[in-house]
């Protein structure tokens, strides 16, 4: 079994896997409608290139950059020189606001600021004008930032006064596993974000962790990704890159959500990591596209769905045989091209799965892994194993070289290499979360039989009514969004006699509806039309009968619009912010308990 070496940094991992692969593909972008990529090799002249030309503006080893980009070469190929120079990555979302980098530059100190395009620059610069720190502004593409105290350079140019030989750099590599590699800044689903610390090592483990899993369940082979989540997000940056680049595989950067599909299909990755919000979409598009068409499609995954069940449950029957045989040469290789004919498996992460999601795309024939983790955990601490039994109601077991075990209140506790050294400037904050050793998730959960993590909700996002029975939100709104009527929810309770929600309607159902009723679908006046009012709470009552009285929603508002990353209802990794939507509508739902 092949087996991932032990690494000093992750600036040696690099550059050992560039010497190894050479000129084959590493980095892939698509122009002009055609795909092209970057060779290893060459991506390690520019790394290399580009360390020499940051060290040339004065950074220092300790220095933190800055980096503001959305996915693209230039994004790893810049994370990897800034560390290279000695210096801290901190990657920051594309969609934060003047306010958000405001408060990164200055928590961060940042002395220097690599950005991708004038658009994104346009909302930075302010921030960094009124800063003391940056002295430096680094534009993947050109830029037009006009006179001022910050010192403008161009990428390419950089990188082309400074030629350098990859070895020479990767020789000068002298970093140990527990220097720091990067701040990655929480997206911040409850305040302002804060700053954690990961190390070399911690990124590392989970490397290392993550490549048995694929070495013993897949077989590891030349892996090809597809990314597209945000690679300021922890997640990803491991996930999508650094992994990848630990198992010598190839990185294609998708074009954006728009053209996921479509890019899959071109691109056929192995593996993919993806967020549980991607998989409800997906689930909503393909159960519809085959519905609409009707006829032997929808028989066949009507089939699907059912011996996917009874499989799950390992109760298939002789006479299911028939069935199985058009289920697997009729139905699934059809799925199975629609997303690239070689995927190994999909890992969700992020925010938790709705068990009937997972039990979805089983059926459908994709493997799907559910993985937990945290930021401060580099991200990935469990993860399912198929070797083990998926079981979609848990997380699968720890990673290897991690400790979990589960405090007498429920919290999940993690001790390991994988687990940060801090919050940024934050000591109160590190010491609430840091004890003995043990890094205290604020998730709840336990160990089922065969010992595989089951997360049952946030500790902090426990709704305790005024009765002090506890409810798990996050369980019934997946519940909520799986009805066809629905797109998001966020339930409220706390301190209260029973649960509301907050309802986003899915816009292809209104549209319909509105349509099959004669009504105009004016936002603003669905909210009081009694029938459309009457069909969500149809919506409503059908996950009512599935969950006890105390959880059961009483009352519904439906929100103004849905909740996104521009309205910062969402985070840039697609979770609720529920602070935010009580900001905007705790009013309304407030007034749920009056009327």
């Amino acid at each position: 079994m092949r087996t991932l070496e032990y690494f000093p940094n992750l600036v040696t991992m690099f550059f050992t896997r560039a010497a190894e692969k050479g000129d084959a593909p590493f980095l892939w972008r698509k122009q002009d409608g055609a795909w092209h990529a970057i060779s290893w090799a060459e991506a390690a002249r520019q790394v290399a290139s580009l360390s020499r030309g940051l060290r040339s503006t004065g950074l220092q080893r300790g220095d933190r950059v800055m980096l503001v980009a959305e996915n693209r070469p230039e994004w790893c190929i810049a994370d990897l020189a800034i560390m290279a120079a000695g210096c801290v990555t901190v990657p920051t979302y594309t969609t934060n606001t003047e306010r958000d980098h405001a408060h990164i530059i200055e928590n961060s100190g940042a002395r220097a600021i690599i950005v991708s395009t004038q658009k994104l620059a346009a909302t930075l610069m302010p921030a960094a004008l009124r800063s003391n720190h940056v002295q430096t502004v680094i534009g993947i593409e050109p830029l037009k930032l006009g006179p001022s105290q910050i010192d403008c350079r161009q990428y390419d140019a950089l990188i082309a006064a400074h030629p350098t030989q990859a070895a020479t750099v990767a020789a000068e590599a002298d970093f140990s596993r527990g220097d720091l590699a990067c701040i990655i800044y929480t997206s911040g689903t409850g305040g302002a974000p804060r700053g954690v610390m990961q190390h070399h090592g911690a990124i590392l483990h989970n490397c290392a962790g993550c490549s048995v899993v694929i070495a013993e369940d897949f077989g590891w082979e030349d892996e090809v990704f597809l990314s597209f989540l945000p690679l300021s997000h922890a997640y990803e940056h491991t996930g999508g890159q650094h992994f990848p680049i630990s198992l010598g595989g190839q990185i294609y950067y998708a074009e954006g959500l728009d053209k996921l599909a479509a890019n899959i299909e071109e691109v056929r990755p192995t593996i993919m990591f993806v967020v549980p919000r991607l998989f409800e979409v997906l689930h909503t598009r393909i159960a519809k596209a085959i519905e609409k068409k009707g006829g032997l499609g929808a028989r066949l995954l009507d089939q699907a769905l059912a011996l996917g069940a009874r499989s799950y449950n390992g109760k298939l029957r002789l006479v299911d045989r028939p069935a199985q045989l058009a289920v697997a040469t009729l139905f699934k290789p059809k799925i199975a091209r629609k997303f690239g004919g070689r995927l190994k498996a999909m890992v969700s992460g992020g925010a938790p799965l709705n068990p009937e999601i997972g039990l979805f795309f089983h059926s459908i024939g994709l493997t799907l892994l559910q993985g937990y983790g945290q930021t401060e955990a580099a991200p990935v601490i469990a993860c399912n194993r198929p070797k083990a039994g998926v079981r979609m109601e848990t997380v699968g077991p720890p990673l290897v070289d991690t400790e979990v075990r589960i405090a007498e209140d429920g919290e999940i506790l993690v001790r390991g290499e994988l687990v940060m050294h801090g919050y940024w400037r934050n000591p109160t904050e590190t010491e609430r979360v840091l004890k003995d050793g043990w890094l205290h998730t604020g998730d709840i959960g336990e160990f089922d039989g065969a010992g595989r993590l089951r997360i049952t909700d946030r500790k902090k996002d426990l709704i305790i009514n005024d009765k002090g029975e506890n409810v798990a939100p996050q369980k019934v709104e997946g519940m909520l969004t799986l009805q066809p009527e629905i797109a998001q929810a966020m339930i409220a309770g706390d301190r209260r006699p029973y649960m509301v929600a907050l309802i986003v309607p899915d816009s292809e159902w209104t549209a319909e509806w509105c349509a099959k009723s004669g009504t105009g679908c004016n936002r603003v006046a669905l909210d009081d039309d009694l029938d459309f009012r009457a069909a969500i709470s149809a919506a409503v009552d059908r996950v009512n009968r599935d969950l006890s009285v105390t959880e059961r929603i009483r009352r519904f508002v439906i929100a103004h619009e849905p909740f996104s990353i521009e309205n910062q209802q969402l985070t840039p990794s697609l979770k609720i912010r529920r602070h935010v939507l009580r900001d905007v509508y705790g009013e309304r739902l407030d007034a749920l308990y009056r009327n």
